[in-house]
């Protein structure tokens, strides 16, 4: 008796959930419910702007009006629609009729409900990158939907061990999230760390994959991303295929990939579309530049302000004349133009793009005319902080390219209160961050330290493909063997 008392307030408590979830839809205008009479009386409802109407009235309707049916697992076997399903569950219904699912009850006091998925595939086309761009190779980035973007993922990745998982985040969004692995490769304990983080979010909105991002890092706190973000199909491929885990979002044309490495923010696609000749000098070219742009006005600020000794004679001319007029010292000096290319590179993203790149052509040529006329800072100054933008600028992850522009400020502070000896201290201090900083676990300042040099073909330089046997040993990957070197290093010709 106990039970069945049990079991009736359970099935009265549910009923009474989905009456009052219609209830709440009822005062939403896009909210479609009515009684449809004839053969088959039933009650058919859903959400007008994300059902698809065309699987109603091409599908359902017609079945339900030619014949006659007493229960709704008869409508089920004879709807022509996959994935059709019967739930008495209200949290289901909920989330199903607002994920775009048509529902079907015998009768409004009926609690249970058929679920035809209807969800309408409106959205943007599938289009080239515009952060990641590259000159050759796939031509093709995510877009807001989930179920392209894995689609992209699974039309280069041919194998039945890409297994997905599906997690919801957000009280009030109940954004969908999709955890991607291959089975066989990827470390089951960085999936269940991404899965487990996941899980424990505790937000009302999830909007984008950058949301995600802040809430699953390591440490929060730092400057430096812990997770790579892309809108590249095939470099999620290729960390898939290393062992990674990637998260997609939907409604985000944005994947996330972990572990990763310091040293992957400063790999660009075109990387591995070239030879690797190629793909070595340009990727220094762009660590030069990383490590130029950062130091290179906090070298001026030091050497200028406490070791005068240091200037070359050639130069301290140059110097000396390009100040004669200046009545700042050089950390003022330094300052003003720095923020002056901030607030160009911040006008040019949030206006329009031909706006945009002309208010940052024109602005920065005016400006920095200007500046120099009046006597506010150096010709020599102008062109190392013109010099050190550009260089900002070669980084292939927009996210890595934010934290230089940051931390380039406290090397300038230091450099001011204790010239070189400043500068030494500030690099220490994000160095000792580096090291301690971990992305799901995993060492983020790899494969420098902890030292692997197995890692190191593809860091700094990229070797070529037949020696990239391995992969990397950063993700701990269940198998680490790409394939056998021995059979590679063969070459047979067909005459021989």
């Amino acid at each position: 008796m106990v039970r069945e008392r049990r079991s009736r307030n359970q099935s009265n408590s549910n009923q009474g959930n989905v009456h009052s979830f219609y209830k709440a839809l009822k005062e939403s205008n896009d909210f479609e419910i009515y009684t449809l009479t004839g053969k088959t009386s039933c009650v058919i409802s859903y959400l007008s702007t994300i059902s698809e109407i065309k699987t109603l009235n091409e599908s359902i309707l017609p079945t339900l009006k030619g014949k006659e049916f007493q229960s709704l697992e008869e409508i089920k076997a004879n709807i022509p629609v996959e994935n059709i399903r019967i739930s008495e569950k209200a949290e289901d219904i909920k989330d199903r009729v607002l994920n775009g699912h048509i529902a079907i009850q015998m009768s409004q006091k009926d609690k249970q409900a058929l679920l035809i998925p209807a969800f309408s595939t409106k959205g943007r086309k599938v289009g080239i990158p515009e952060v990641e761009f590259s000159v050759v190779g796939p031509k093709e980035a995510f877009v807001e939907s989930l179920e392209v973007n894995v689609n992209l993922i699974r039309k280069r990745l041919h194998t039945p061990n890409l297994i997905m998982k599906e997690v919801k985040v957000g009280t009030v969004t109940s954004t969908r999230v999709a955890v991607l692995y291959i089975d066989g490769i990827a470390n089951p304990k960085n999936v269940q760390t991404v899965i487990q983080r996941l899980k424990d979010i505790d937000y009302d909105q999830i909007i984008d994959s950058s949301f995600v991002t802040q809430m699953i890092a390591d440490n929060s706190n730092s400057p430096f991303p812990q997770l790579l973000d892309t809108e590249r199909p095939d470099r999620v491929t290729e960390a898939l295929v290393e062992g990674k885990v990637s998260v997609l979002v939907d409604g985000s044309p944005h994947a996330l990939t972990c572990p990763t490495t310091i040293v992957e923010f400063f790999a660009a696609s075109d990387d591995y579309f070239l030879p690797w000749h190629l793909a070595t000098v340009f990727r220094l070219i762009r660590l030069f530049a990383v490590i130029f742009s950062v130091l290179s006005t906090p070298l001026y600020v030091a050497i200028l302000t406490h070791h005068h000794e240091m200037i070359p004679e050639e130069l301290l001319a140059t110097i000396i004349s390009s100040r004669a007029d200046i009545p700042f010292p050089p950390i003022l000096e330094v300052i003003i133009l720095e923020l002056a290319i901030e607030l160009l590179r911040e006008a040019g993203a949030r206006l329009p793009a031909k706006i945009g790149q002309t208010i940052g052509i024109v602005g920065g040529i005016v400006i920095g005319t200007a500046a120099v006329d009046a006597g506010l800072t150096s010709n020599v100054l102008l062109i190392i902080v013109a010099l050190s933008a550009l260089a900002s600028f070669t980084t292939p992850v927009y996210q890595i390219g934010n934290t230089i522009r940051l931390i380039r400020f406290p090397f300038i502070i230091g450099a001011q209160m204790w010239g070189l000896v400043g500068v030494s201290m500030v690099m220490v201090f994000y160095i000792g961050h580096l090291i301690k900083l971990t992305s799901i676990g995993n060492p983020f300042f790899a494969p420098l330290y902890p030292l692997r040099f197995t890692d190191l073909k593809d860091a700094f330089i990229r070797l070529p493909f037949d020696k990239q046997s391995k992969r990397p040993v950063q993700t701990r990957p269940v198998e680490s063997t790409r394939f056998d070197p021995r059979e590679t290093n063969k070459k047979r010709d067909i005459d021989e």
